[in-house]
């Protein structure tokens, strides 16, 4: 691997958190749900492109990780759930090189596990099908507004989304399998003008959201980035 490359990787896996947010959690297992990133294809031309860099989504989720390993030690179970064909297309249009790869080495610097979905029902299956460990905590990163999570914005069509969980779909999402006390957060723009309060009508849990739009960074967790704007539901 040439010195440069090395650097980077490094960097990238064990840059220090920039806040440590401890959460006192209950018992169960802690789902990060990582969205996919836009091609440039679509992007290109707008005033302001979305993900110019494609690690916007998964390094939030690696800071995130490491945050929760420095809180609650090596025995949290973690999982982090990435939407992968967004990535494959833009590993394959854009030849950025093996983005897998890199996703991969979160799984073996932190100890967590990495389950890939292409879908909606193959998520809500995975969140849904457990016997008895439970939902301790549950965030997601990636491209959102105020009634849903896009999992492939501005991916496969400019400007749109054929893979999301709507606000009208948390039904879906099985009563009971948030643990007591579960901690939740979106950390897209806007879920917090009207999806967290769905989430929390549809699941019993609370979702922290924003109002406003959210700006994602290198070396620290994603920030409101609209005048007046703030989380909701804190």
């Amino acid at each position: 691997m040439r010195p440069l490359l090395l650097l980077f990787v490094a960097s990238f896996l064990f840059a220090p958190a920039a806040e440590l947010r401890a959460q006192p959690l209950p018992q169960g297992e802690y789902v990060i749900i990582t969205g996919g990133v836009s091609l440039m294809m679509w992007e290109k031309y707008k005033q302001q492109p979305h993900d110019n860099w494609w690690l916007n989504f998964v390094r939030a989720s690696r800071i995130r990780i490491q945050e929760l390993r420095s809180q609650h030690g090596p025995n949290l179970p973690i999982t982090m759930l990435v939407y992968s064909p967004a990535y494959q297309r833009r590993q394959a249009i854009q030849g950025e090189g093996d983005l897998f790869g890199i996703i991969r080495s979160i799984p073996a610097a932190y100890g967590v596990k990495l389950v890939m979905f292409g879908s909606q029902s193959e998520l809500i299956g995975y969140l849904n099908n457990r016997s008895s460990q439970k939902i301790a905590g549950l965030e997601y990163f990636g491209h959102s507004n105020k009634a849903c999570f896009l999992f492939d914005y501005s991916n496969e069509i400019g400007s749109a989304s054929k893979v999301w969980l709507h606000e009208k779909e948390l039904t879906k999402l099985r009563r009971g399998i948030f643990a007591n006390g579960a901690y939740v957060k979106s950390w897209g723009c806007h879920t917090g003008e009207s999806m967290s309060q769905k989430f929390r009508a549809a699941t019993g849990v609370k979702m922290i959201g924003a109002n406003g739009k959210t700006q994602y960074l290198t070396e620290e967790l994603p920030i409101i980035s609209t005048a007046g704007g703030g989380w909701v539901g804190q």
